[in-house]
């Protein structure tokens, strides 16, 4: 019996570092076995034809707040991930970390057991789960409530560090405000991933945390201290540190691009700025508004606002993301491939699903970038 053989040609390969012109991959029971010239394919040889798509992994979105109108807050439950991971798999976004903002205890308590369970379970998409404070600065706040942030203790610092023994990527966005270097040091030796965020800690002091081992940050130049003539902040910290990565909401309105333009120059490595999509539950769908925690989220030209004016999480998908990218900062088609793929899986180790190695992460993304989908239905 001859093993299920699919190969896609007619279009660019991204295999995770390089993109393809005129070659071909082939599956064999789903697995990728080679990626080959278009000149060496058999004339008998069953071909899917891409018709000018990107056959790419599928996108790695690591803040994901909601999406096919559920918030994970509202109800923290494998339904409520496995909702949200079907829409972001229709906007190309194979695997996610669904994303908890500031919340009570007893929600983080449920975030972290229905991101175990789901993952227990086989959900597709889920790989692994953001808390997104409570542990961050008031001053730095933008939509979560100030009511619900607080200093970090033991019995948090105890759950966490259970959390990252259960699930295969736990990343935590922190404000040095809000937790120690020691509490730093121990959850990142634990393996989780500390994300500085939503601080309005100055530059010495968010060099110190990642020293500790912080090394990431969170929706860079969004809610944290800025870049300044004499203090660099945060912004300067993440620039200047080659160990720090940090997500990006490239949508052209959390941040202008000529700033994008800038950053990227800028940033030292290794580390490097990636794709986010910061969705909330309008993702995927055409609602114009939803609720959060009671506080209304209106959607209006592309934006998402508390009532007051405050942005919200972003009304983006990361195929739009690419597209500004490419059109309005000027970035190469590989090098955005790369930062909505490889660079954040790598980020949160799990390097399988960076490259294209199986069929079931691999998606299409039409020439012009506007629309990204699974070449496998589900």
């Amino acid at each position: 019996m001859t093993n299920p053989t699919i190969t896609f040609a007619g279009g660019p390969i991204f295999d995770g570092e390089t993109l393809r012109d005129g070659h071909a991959a082939r599956f064999v029971d789903g697995g990728l076995i080679a990626i080959v010239a278009e000149t060496e394919l058999s004339s008998g040889e069953a071909v899917e034809d891409l018709s000018g798509d990107i056959l790419s992994p599928g996108y790695v979105d690591l803040q994901v707040n909601g999406g096919g109108g559920v918030m994970f807050n509202d109800d923290p439950s494998v339904e409520t991930l496995r909702c949200i991971a079907m829409a972001h798999r229709q906007l190309g976004a194979t695997s996610i970390l669904p994303t908890l903002i500031t919340d009570t205890p007893e929600k983080t308590t449920a975030a972290i057991s229905a991101a175990t369970q789901a993952i227990q379970n086989g959900v597709q998409g889920i790989a692994g789960l953001h808390l997104e404070g409570p542990h961050l600065s008031g001053r730095r706040k933008g939509a979560h409530d100030g009511a619900l942030i607080r200093p970090m203790e033991d019995a948090d610092l105890k759950q966490l560090l259970a959390a990252a023994k259960a699930l295969p990527a736990l990343m935590v966005t922190l404000a040095p405000e809000s937790v120690t270097p020691a509490q730093v040091e121990t959850l990142a030796k634990a393996g989780v991933i500390v994300s500085l965020g939503h601080s309005d800690a100055s530059f010495e002091t968010c060099m110190a945390y990642m020293q500790a081992g912080a090394h990431c940050a969170t929706h860079l130049f969004n809610a944290m201290s800025q870049l300044g003539n004499r203090e660099p902040g945060l912004v300067g910290a993440v620039l200047a540190s080659g160990a720090m990565s940090a997500g990006l909401i490239a949508d052209a309105i959390h941040v202008h691009p000529e700033t994008m333009r800038a950053a990227l120059a800028a940033k030292q490595g290794p580390g490097r700025l990636f794709l986010v999509s910061d969705a909330m539950a309008v993702a995927g769908t055409e609602l114009t508004e939803f609720q959060l925690e009671g506080r209304i989220i209106q959607r209006e030209n592309g934006r998402l606002t508390l009532q007051d004016g405050t942005l919200a999480g972003a009304d983006l998908d990361l195929a739009t993301a690419l597209r500004v990218l490419t059109t309005k900062v000027g970035v190469s088609l590989p090098e955005a491939l790369a930062a909505a793929t490889r660079i954040p899986a790598d980020l949160i180790a799990q390097n399988t699903i960076s490259r294209l190695n199986t069929v079931s992460q691999a998606i299409r993304i039409s020439p012009d970038l506007s629309q990204a989908r699974p070449v496998v239905k589900t």
